[in-house]
């Protein structure tokens, strides 16, 4: 028996661009369309044509590409009050965008035709019913967003039905019931979708945002009650809280519910395409996100480590290889011998849990947590304290010293930072200075400096992140601080952690951690063991 076929609509080009602090360029956009029609999705939005010149750029790139799964929609209103279709601007745009697939979106709740428009009832049901035909008599397929249908239903259900039935009689593939301010619950959104499709015939879709933190739930609540068509977001962005996000709803549908959304093999890009979205946004990836985030199949009590290493059922709800993602097991003072055994055998180092290196490293590891280090994003720096503990750590280089000095030489002017260092690299010592935009990026900038003759390699190398953090038992400025460092070369990205009462020796640990690693894996590519 075949599934039933869920149908995918992503927004995330037009809705998803309404999030505070998100903007894609006309080129992000088709990039991210590209990345979409590879997940397998059917339809993408790609904005609202006439509205900016971006959205107009973006459907004219689109133009000449071929994609294999999605269809590019544009979105718009329905018609102005006194206009007659042909005549109306917005809906002239529509067609001129070139695609075959449009959705707009009218006025369900009675408040809003009395307030905002200012108009009859009736008229609301004639600009409806009329848009949606212009348009259906010239596109190959309209979709009707009813915005405010749940407010709508609530207030005047009757009239609500009404403006659906409007949209039908218009020809509408498609009545997508909105959620549009997000403050359903699950139970009102079943009952509520439930009495539409009892009433109408025809297909019926959901676009819900997330006000409540409830979007996937009542996304998913809509399907168990018979929509067939689903809208969101990848990773949930929208205006205000965001919107459905995509990269749950997909795997709940098709692992959970047993709905067929994508083909079953591309499932597994749901995590490449979460991550090619915030890049592009220029957003940090939420590592806590279900499914798709770094921490979702991520395991830290020794008691689950030692389970999930014998069955992964125990402690995970997926494999979570089918949406692309993997199991990672962390490391702190709540870790077992089970933990250190999973990173051993990840590193490439070989040993077993009678080796003495694994108390040393486990007694290592809860001395450093207790003094404030912490490898959870710092798998890099662990993995080092690992191969030292194990006498398998590589010596690059030595400090002979460094001096960083930071001055301010007019109240209206930013500090100048400057940092001399020298270091010995087998039997040469090199001494060099260098300045930066603060202490930490001087000290960062001689190092390298000081380095690259010796190791070209480290020109790729990047600091992407940098994050201090006051660790208490202290007081005022004299307690301790743990600086957190991502650096990435272009094709892979680590952390590493140093703890101190000085910020700069703090940095100097995390610095120094993080160009060991990156040599260190240089150094085994070329042994051929990584």
């Amino acid at each position: 028996m075949a599934l039933q076929k869920i149908q995918l609509y992503d927004t995330t080009l037009r809705d998803g661009t309404q999030a505070e602090g998100v903007s894609f360029s006309a080129e992000d956009k088709v990039r991210i369309t590209q990345k979409i029609d590879e997940l397998g999705l059917g339809f993408v939005e790609g904005g609202w044509p006439g509205s900016n010149p971006k959205d107009m750029e973006f459907f004219e790139k689109v133009r000449g590409i071929t994609f294999d799964n999605v269809k590019i929609t544009a979105f718009g209103s329905t018609r102005r009050a006194g206009l007659k279709p042909e005549d109306d601007p917005n809906l002239k745009a529509l067609l001129d965008s070139g695609v075959e697939v449009a959705t707009i979106f009218g006025k369900s709740w009675d408040l809003h035709v009395r307030e905002a428009l200012k108009i009859s009832f009736e008229e609301n049901l004639d600009l409806i019913s009329s848009s949606v035909c212009y348009l259906k008599e010239r596109m190959g397929q309209v979709f009707y967003d009813a915005e405010h249908f749940f407010d709508g239903y609530n207030a005047n259900p009757e009239y609500a039905i009404k403006t659906l039935q409007s949209a039908r009689e218009g020809g509408a593939d498609c009545l997508v019931l909105c959620d549009t301010n997000g403050g359903m619950l699950p139970g009102q959104v079943e009952a509520i979708v439930r009495d539409v499709i009892s009433r109408l015939d025809g297909p019926v879709g959901i676009h819900t945002h997330n006000d409540s933190d409830l979007a996937v739930a009542n996304s998913l609540a809509a399907v168990e009650a018979g929509v067939v068509h689903v809208q969101g977001t990848i990773n949930g962005i929208g205006e205000r809280c965001g919107n459905a996000n995509l990269c749950s709803i997909i795997p709940n549908l098709q692992l959970k519910m047993g709905l067929e959304c994508l083909p079953s093999d591309q499932l597994a890009k749901l995590r490449e395409v979460s991550r090619y979205v915030v890049e592009l946004a220029n957003l940090r990836h939420n590592r806590h996100q279900p499914y798709v985030g770094n921490a979702a199949f991520a395991h830290k009590g020794g008691i689950h480590v030692n389970a999930v290493l014998k069955n992964s059922d125990t402690y995970e709800h997926i494999k979570p290889e089918l949406v692309g993602n993997h199991q990672r097991v962390l490391v702190s003072d709540l870790s077992g011998r089970a933990n250190i055994l999973y990173k051993a055998k990840e590193f490439g180092i070989d040993t077993d849990s009678k080796d003495p290196v694994v108390l040393e490293i486990l007694e290592k590891l809860k001395d450093y947590e207790n003094k404030g280090f912490q490898y959870e994003g710092a798998e890099a720096s662990f993995e080092l304290l690992m191969r030292r503990a194990a006498g398998k750590e590589p010596k690059f280089f030595d400090l002979i010293g460094f001096r960083v000095i930071d001055e301010k030489r007019q109240e209206d002017e930013p500090p100048v930072a400057e940092a001399t260092i020298m270091i010995r690299v087998g039997g040469h010592v090199e001494h060099t200075a260098s300045v930066g935009n603060g202490p930490i990026n001087a000290l960062d900038n001689a190092l390298r400096k000081a380095l690259e003759k010796f190791f070209p390699e480290l020109k790729d190398v990047s600091l992407l992140d940098f994050k201090v953090r006051v660790l208490t038992g202290g007081e005022g400025t004299s307690v301790s601080v743990r600086v957190l460092i991502e650096s990435g070369d272009g094709r892979e990205k680590w952390g590493t952690v140093g703890v101190s009462h000085n910020v700069i020796e703090a940095s100097w640990q995390a610095l120094v951690d993080s160009i060991n690693y990156k040599l260190l894996r240089e150094e085994l590519k070329r042994e051929g063991n990584a």
